[in-house]
């Protein structure tokens, strides 16, 4: 493998909008990255931990064990200060276990038919975890994002809740924001800004040794 090839790092997600948005974050710095859907026999991993962080710890150490592979687990979700923090971990499936974006979000939008604008404030919540072909986590960080959930949605961009997530100081929904400015302000962007140096600092172990 040359020095400039980029080095294969898989991640723990079934969703294709969040693996590009990660291997758009990545490949700069030389990571490619597999989403895990690339691996036929790999099994869902159950999702019940209490906090993002213990999803996305799980989902890397669960993976990686499997494929004997270094795996990044990732879990995120909205938080709306009105509804006590939910849907928080149970964002991506808020409306059922056969939950689909579009259902998600009628039903936020349900829950907040009453609150009023000034109150709508929400944050993003992004947890990494990498875990090494063993299952130990070897390093693991968040990145937050505060907004607040317009009542109509704006821009086809971005996935889950993003129509609807406003950035103040933008005057844009995450749905709107090019790649270019969401990838310098999204909860994932900064999540990933502090984990790309610990990746990197453990880039070495990623060569086959001599």
């Amino acid at each position: 493998m040359s020095s400039s090839s980029p080095l294969r790092i898989v991640l723990a997600s079934r969703n294709r909008k969040k693996t590009r948005e990660v291997s758009e974050i990545l490949l700069p710095h030389g990571f490619e990255v597999v989403p895990v859907t690339d691996y036929t026999d790999v099994p869902e991993v159950v999702e019940d931990g209490t906090t993002f962080a213990e999803n996305a710890a799980k989902k890397a150490a669960q993976t990686a064990r499997h494929l004997g592979q270094w795996v990044i687990g990732e879990d995120s979700g909205l938080m709306v200060d009105a509804l006590g923090g939910a849907p928080g971990i149970y964002s991506a499936r808020y409306s059922g276990e056969d939950a689909t974006d579009e259902r998600n979000n009628q039903k936020l939008l349900a829950e907040l038919l009453n609150v009023p604008d000034e109150k709508r404030g929400a944050g993003y919540l992004c947890s990494v975890a990498l875990s090494d072909p063993s299952g130990v986590i070897r390093a693991a960080c968040e990145g937050t994002c505060r907004g607040r959930i317009l009542r109509d949605a704006h821009g086809a961009g971005g996935f889950g809740y993003d129509p609807y997530f406003l950035v103040p100081e933008y005057h844009r929904t995450f749905g709107l924001l090019s790649a270019t400015v969401k990838h310098r302000i999204s909860h994932r962007a900064k999540a990933f800004s502090r984990f790309t140096p610990l990746l990197l600092a453990l880039r070495d172990q990623f060569l086959p040794q001599s």
